[in-house]
């Protein structure tokens, strides 16, 4: 059964670290496109991150502007997990953290916009003092 579960979401101060983790079964995570996306209260779902596939091309990532400089996607394909980096965390980043893929996809073009086959059941990340 093709599987993604997220992991490490909780409550952290303003200008506080996390880092999210995606873990893959069913399937192995280096030979697809992967991305992160959230969604807050009465607001739509938003792409944040993507890592494109690693197997047997260089491997890069894309973010949306605001979390640029703050977030960091990487993945370690021995653990079969991709992981979401959260620095300088501010209230607006308070939301349901979804990682998601599709087997037909190996790049990040457009692939916050792309029809994405599987996805997490999410993880709550709340920021506040």
């Amino acid at each position: 059964q093709v599987q993604l579960v997220e992991s490490g979401g909780g409550l952290v101060q303003p200008g506080g670290s996390l880092r999210l983790s995606c873990a893959a079964s069913g399937f192995s995570l280096d030979a697809f496109a992967i991305g992160w996306f959230r969604q807050a209260p009465a607001r739509e779902r938003e792409g944040i991150a993507c890592i494109s596939s690693s197997d047997g091309n260089t491997t890069y990532a894309t973010y949306t502007d605001s979390v640029k400089g703050r977030f960091t996607i990487s993945r370690d394909n021995a653990k079969n997990t991709v992981y979401l980096q959260m620095t300088s965390l501010n209230p607006e980043d308070t939301a349901v953290y979804y990682c998601a893929t599709d087997p037909e996809i190996v790049d990040c073009r457009y692939y916050f916009h792309r029809y994405l086959e599987v996805w997490g059941q999410g993880t709550l990340v709340t920021v506040s003092s």
